[in-house]
Formats: structure tokens, C-alpha cells, sequence
């Protein structure tokens, strides 16, 4: 039987409420504004360089006095952001060729009800002038001395695709959002050390880790100014994202919430959902989230100007604020909705057998042994939940086909439905219409998994 017949079959259990669009989500994307992420690109251009071994007491050049101004731009925005530097020591090492501080740039939105679950908005604020050396190939580069590389670390790195635009997006997005409340807790933070190999991400993230902190999502820009690319390409009506495997792993649901929301709050730019980690041999902030199962996903431009990265003339000459400007609209809808939905249902399970413990997914063929069973449970319901909607695919397809709404109940079967060749999620949709991202019935383990497997049984 086909895939179509066969759910056309399914009865509807419930009415599902009305698909509406949030007022505050909307309002959001009208508020950001172009002058103010081009006037933040301009000003982080202004300081020359902002590397990491650049100077940190100059008034006007170097790291220092970008993470400055940056943090004097979060205490501008309102009084409800509270803001913070976190400093950390880094050794020498591989990457880093003299001891040196990495210093994140934090602004805090606290949520009203579940101020313990975090929305996360961010990118890196450092830049760096590293052309690729004049080696003839299959030759490795050679060292540079101290004196060489103290040199290097002094050009100017203008950086303002990569990753100005980036910091723009998150300051003009704290802007807007920190004039209202949401649920959630928002983090806008702004990290540095991501060009000496993700250094302030990653300790950002072993941090939460170690605190158990709940992030429902990573929003990372890096390299959103661009919309021409080397060969001459223009695309400025689609965005990457990129999310990490594998299929339904937390980070590739919350890249599809993300092309749910921009389909109903901005259509104007296209999520392009890309399913891999990031660009080929290259990486990210969101990296190290993903790598500790937290949902982290990655916003680049639909094309890129190899030649102007990490390089003096990734300058506003080469930019597009406006296109920045469009990418930091999406985000701030997927932001908002995030922080005002309902928290994900769980919908695994731990269990021991032979002494060894596996993480199973709550579905099975039921009594019948060729239905769909699904059962799910919800540890902080929703004060004005409206019930949960299954949905459905084919196990080829990349995006959630079908939908059944179900009310508040926390299990139904599908009747005459396979659960072998196709794939289940399930989310949770307040009276507002705001949905929770899908949580899926595929088996996996991960971080942010397993603190929710501790309250199933």
C-alpha cells in the first residue's frame, strides 16, 4: 500500500489549534533594523583588527577595545540584559603560540516560568589575517618564529564578514527581544578564540555541561555578510544551515524547526538546509555544542568569498549589511518562538537488560504486532498546552510529511502504519499556536538526551 493511502486512513483524534502567527514573533522580525547591523559591522571594522593577540588596553585598536565596546552595546540595549565577561586562561599549545586570554562576551535575558532552559544566540567577535602560505603542493608550510607570528598577529584583520556580521546579527537581535519577556532565558553571547580553533565555545559549552544546563538551542552565525561569491555568484534570498548527524539527532530537528519558522515569519529568505556538520574541513561555534548533543545549528551564507577570508580586505567594500541584516530577521523569529513554545516531549527511555543499559525510543508495533504504538511524556506541561501532534515521514524523506494532532494525550496508535520504514516525531503546541521542536522516536544518546531520560520513569 502506498505511503499516501495509507495515512489517508488515519482518523483525526482532535482539532488542532489554529496555525496563527505570534504577534511578539512577528514583531521581532519588523523591529530588526539594517542601519543598525551595517552601523555595528562598520564599527567592528573600525578596529582594525580584533585578534586575539592584538592589544587589549588600546582605546580604539585591537580585541580589547571591541570587546568593550561590545559589552557597552548589551548594557545600552535595555536594563533586563544582564551582562557579563567571561575570562579564561589558555596555555600554549599546537594553535596558540604564546599564553593568552579568551574573553566571552555574555548578555543574559532571563525567562519568567522556565528561567532554567536556555535559547542560545551567538557568534565570534575575533578575526584573524592568515592567507594561505606559498607552499608548492604536497609541502608542509613551514614554522613561523615567534617574532614572525607576534607580526601576523598585529596586521589588520578587519574581519568583517567573518565575523562582524555575525556579532551585528547578535546585538541588534538582543536589541529587539530584550524589550519583551519570554518563558525561556535567553544567552546572547559573542565568544572569542574561535579562530585559534573554537576555543571559547568550547569552554562556553564544558561549562554548561558540567552545570547541566538545559540549552534547547544553539543559534550560531558565522560569515552571514555575503551574498557574492568568488566566481561571481549572487544568491541573497537563501541561507545555510547547517546541523550535524545524524538524521534525527537534536541539532537536524531544530534546523528543521528553523525552516518551519522562516517559511511562516520571514519566506523572504530561504532556509537551506544543509545536513552535515558545517562547510567541508571546516567548523564552527556551534561545534562544540553539537559534539555534546546540545542542538546546535550553523547560519552562513548561501555563497562565500574564499579570497577576502581571514585576510585585510574582508572589509565593509566586500559586505552586504542588508543581507545580514535579513539573515539576523530569521534568527530573531526563531528565537522568540523558541523561548514562548512549549517544552519538548520525551520520548526515550533507558533500559537494562543483561546488564547492559540502551537508550530505546517509546514505540512499538502494538498489540497487533502491524500498528504504530507511540507513547511519550511530558515532565513540565505546558500551562496553556493545547495538546501534541505526531508527525510522520517516509524514512527517505528529509522533512516531516504529515501531521496528526491528538490533544493532550500522552499516547495513540496509528493503525495499518509501519514502523519500520517510516520515521515519528512529536511536539508539543500551546493555545497560541507556538510549537515545541520534534522531538523524535529515533534511538540516540546524547547529552541533552539523557537529562531527559532521567525523568521518564
Amino acid at each position: 500500500m502506498r505511503w499516501a493511502s495509507v495515512l489517508l486512513t488515519i482518523p483525526l483524534m482532535a482539532q488542532s489549534p489554529a496555525r496563527s502567527l505570534n504577534p511578539i514573533v512577528r514583531k521581532a522580525v519588523e523591529d530588526i533594523s539594517t542601519e543598525k547591523v551595517a552601523a555595528s559591522m562598520r564599527k567592528l571594522e573600525s578596529f582594525e583588527t580584533r585578534g586575539n593577540f592584538s592589544q587589549t588596553d588600546h582605546p580604539t585598536r585591537g580585541i580589547g577595545a571591541a570587546r568593550r565596546w561590545i559589552f557597552e552595546q548589551f548594557q545600552a540595549a535595555s536594563p533586563r540584559l544582564q551582562v557579563r565577561l567571561d575570562t579564561y586562561k589558555v596555555k600554549k599549545q599546537p594553535r596558540i603560540f604564546r599564553d593568552v586570554e579568551v574573553v566571552n562576551v555574555v548578555a543574559v535575558l532571563p525567562g519568567t516560568t522556565h528561567p532554567g532552559r536556555q535559547v542560545l544566540i551567538s557568534a565570534h567577535y575575533d578575526s584573524i589575517n592568515q592567507p594561505p602560505p606559498a607552499t608548492p603542493a604536497g609541502e608542509t608550510p613551514p614554522e613561523l618564529t615567534g617574532e614572525e607570528q607576534e607580526k601576523r598577529a598585529m596586521a589588520p584583520a578587519p574581519g568583517v564578514s567573518d565575523d562582524a556580521s555575525g556579532v551585528a546579527a547578535v546585538l541588534e537581535i538582543a536589541r529587539v527581544l530584550s524589550q519583551h519577556e519570554f518563558e525561556k532565558t535567553m544567552v546572547f553571547v559573542v565568544f572569542a578564540g574561535e579562530e585559534l580553533g573554537l576555543i571559547g565555545s568550547t569552554l562556553h559549552t564544558q561549562k554548561a555541561k558540567e552545570q547541566k544546563i538545559a540549552i534547547e538551542a544553539v543559534l550560531n552565525s558565522d560569515i552571514i555578510g555575503t551574498e557574492v561569491s568568488g566566481d561571481g555568484r549572487r544568491i541573497n534570498r537563501a541561507v545555510r544551515i547547517f546541523s550535524d548527524d545524524p538524521n534525527d539527532s537534536p541539532s537536524r530537528q531544530l534546523a528543521r524547526y528553523i525552516k518551519d519558522v522562516g517559511d511562516r515569519y520571514f519566506p523572504r529568505l530561504e532556509p537551506m538546509l544543509i545536513f552535515r556538520a558545517d562547510r567541508v574541513a571546516r567548523g564552527g561555534d556551534h561545534t562544540a555544542f553539537a559534539r555534546e548533543g546540545f542542538p546546535a545549528v550553523r547560519f552562513t551564507s548561501a555563497v562565500e568569498h574564499y579570497t577576502h577570508q581571514h585576510s585585510a580586505t574582508d572589509t565593509m567594500m566586500n559586505a552586504s549589511p542588508e543581507y545580514a541584516a535579513n539573515v539576523a530577521r530569521l534568527k530573531a523569529a526563531v528565537a522568540a518562538g523558541l523561548a514562548q513554545a512549549p517544552n519538548s516531549p520525551v520520548t526515550m527511555r533507558e533500559s537494562t537488560r543483561y546488564g547492559q543499559t540502551s537508550t530505546l525510543a517509546t514505540i512499538s508495533r502494538g498489540s497487533s504486532g502491524y500498528d504504530a504504538e507511540l507513547r511519550w511524556k511530558d515532565p513540565e506541561p505546558a500551562s496553556d498546552l493545547a495538546g501534541y501532534a505526531i508527525v510522520m515521514r517516509n524514512s527517505l524523506s528529509p522533512f516531516w510529511e504529515k501531521e496528526i494532532f491528538v490533544g493532550k494525550e500522552t499516547a495513540h496508535t496509528i493503525p495499518g502504519v509501519d514502523i519500520d520504514n517510516n520515521l515519528f516525531g512529536v511536539k508539543a503546541i500551546d493555545l497560541q499556536g507556538n510549537e515545541s521542536i520534534v522531538a523524535s522516536f529515533s534511538a540516540r544518546s546524547s547529552f541533552a538526551e539523557r537529562r531527559k531520560i532521567e525523568t521518564y520513569e
